[in-house]
């Protein structure tokens, strides 16, 4: 009986933390579906919140760089960023994009932060050097 009760803990726990792209209004987006919506659409709000020497050393085409990690992201976000047109937002791997997409949702932006980040996006072959 104890094992069956571990399990069904697990298992509850897994379900919660595998929910993390969808809290605080924030949307998980994979970079396939990314690329698909990058085609579909004319211009589009797509953040690179990488540091800048990262920016310098790769980014996906038509990103905006608004450093996450500087002092003044908040400030610079709401200034570029349009709150009636969705948000698009990436790291290297997803964590600081993550961080962003939280402070940007909670200012009233629809945010998509894009799984895997910049590495996810590169090993799909599509990206600009």
């Amino acid at each position: 009986m104890k094992f069956r009760q571990f399990i069904a803990v697990l298992l509850l726990q897994l379900g919660l933390f595998s929910c993390t792209g969808q809290q605080a209004g924030v949307r998980e987006v994979s970079v396939t579906a990314l690329a698909e919506q990058l085609q579909k659409v004319e211009s589009m709000q797509l953040v690179d919140v990488r540091t800048s020497q990262e920016w310098a050393a790769g980014g996906i085409d038509g990103a905006l760089q608004i450093e996450v990690t500087a002092d003044d992201f908040e400030q610079k976000a709401l200034q570029l960023l349009d709150k009636e047109q969705p948000v698009y937002l990436y790291c290297r791997s997803g964590g600081r994009s993550m961080k962003a997409a939280k402070i940007l949702a909670s200012k009233g932006f629809e945010v998509y932060n894009v799984a895997g980040g910049y590495t996810k996006w590169k090993q799909k072959n599509a990206t600009h050097e």
